[in-house]
């Protein structure tokens, strides 16, 4: 008992930490280079030569990195709860890539009128569009029986919702539409206040209603027969995880694009970290693991090739495929 509470502790503790020491990084990471004292000095003051590099352009991408990051993770924490699979995320099953094109479309349509689309109706059109996606996935899952298609399926619907929003972007004349390439392959920067405070509204109610679930999800993470008899109304509470997952997704999807992996990787290296799945765990887990992997993956990104700034994409698959390769081989070495 001692251990495993001290295993909690020592997570925590190194996750914060972890995320405290990226913090710092990433506000010193850049074309200007500041020492901890000029750092300290700007945030607590708002002032000196560089704090309108700090306090509008550094600062708001990593909150914005942090919250989003921690939002994909939650995310794919609770599709791998609804359809009891490891490797079931935003990414892999195509919601990701369904938001993305009905976010297109509708930016499309927007900006080609000179009309600018708000924080708001952004995550609307990208929720839309991941409910979309979330439909089709669905409707595959209740007509296959084994996992390992329902997962081939969802890659399918991803590639095809891809292909469909490349094919529209390459089109389009106005050269703001075509930028918008840019912003398809993944990327936190461009991030504003405005934006930081729209997502944290969002991201941290949703991740309050999902420690409310915490009970019926435990339940259901033991059969779905163990949790009906425990007084969870399955259909209610699936419904719930679909949309909450689906809202997560969507409000990544509207300010940074696909971002691939995370939401698979994270709640994979949490419960080895842990050793438990106890949703009360990992939940917050999963939020500060997120944060801890994308911050690191944005860091990443921006510093490895230096002024030339990688997808992020490419980072956390870089990091966050081999995780999966791993997860499907274990889950082959225990059906054998």
């Amino acid at each position: 008992m001692r251990g495993k509470r001290a295993r909690l502790y020592l997570g925590f503790a190194g996750l914060v930490v972890a995320l405290l020491g990226l913090f710092v990084l990433n506000v010193n990471s850049g074309s200007v280079s500041l020492s901890p004292g000029e750092i300290w000095t700007i945030l607590l003051a708002r002032g000196g030569d560089n704090g309108a590099i700090v306090w509008n352009i550094r600062l708001p991408r990593i909150l914005a990195t942090a919250l989003l990051g921690g939002a994909l993770a939650l995310s794919g924490f609770l599709l791998q709860t609804f359809f009891a699979n490891p490797i079931a995320g935003p990414f892999i099953l195509g919601i990701s890539s369904g938001a993305k094109l009905v976010l297109s479309l509708v930016m499309i349509g927007f900006l080609s009128r000179g009309v600018a689309v708000g924080s708001l109706g952004l995550i609307v059109a990208a929720f839309l569009g991941a409910m979309l996606s979330m439909g089709f996935v669905l409707l595959i899952s209740a007509r296959v029986k084994r996992m390992s298609l329902l997962i081939i399926g969802g890659v399918m619907i991803g590639y095809i919702c891809s292909a469909v929003t490349d094919f529209v972007v390459a089109f389009a004349d106005d050269a703001n539409i075509v930028n918008l390439h840019n912003w398809s392959r993944g990327s936190f920067s461009g991030m504003i206040w405005e934006n930081v405070g729209v997502m944290a509204g969002v991201v941290l109610l949703v991740l309050l209603l999902t420690f409310f679930l915490s009970k019926p999800i435990s339940a259901y993470q033991l059969g779905e027969t163990y949790a009906q008899n425990m007084g969870v109304n399955i259909k209610a509470f699936r419904a719930v995880l679909i949309l909450l997952s689906s809202v997560l997704s969507a409000t990544v999807t509207a300010f940074a694009g696909p971002i691939s992996f995370v939401g698979v990787a994270v709640p994979h290296i949490m419960r080895s970290l842990f050793k438990t799945a106890k949703p009360i765990v990992m939940i917050p887990a999963c939020f500060l693991g997120g944060g801890v992997f994308c911050l690191l993956s944005d860091l990443i990104a921006r510093t490895a090739f230096a002024p030339t700034e990688l997808s992020i994409s490419a980072v956390t698959a870089l990091f966050g495929a081999p995780v999966v390769i791993l997860v499907m081989l274990k889950r082959q070495r225990e059906q054998l």
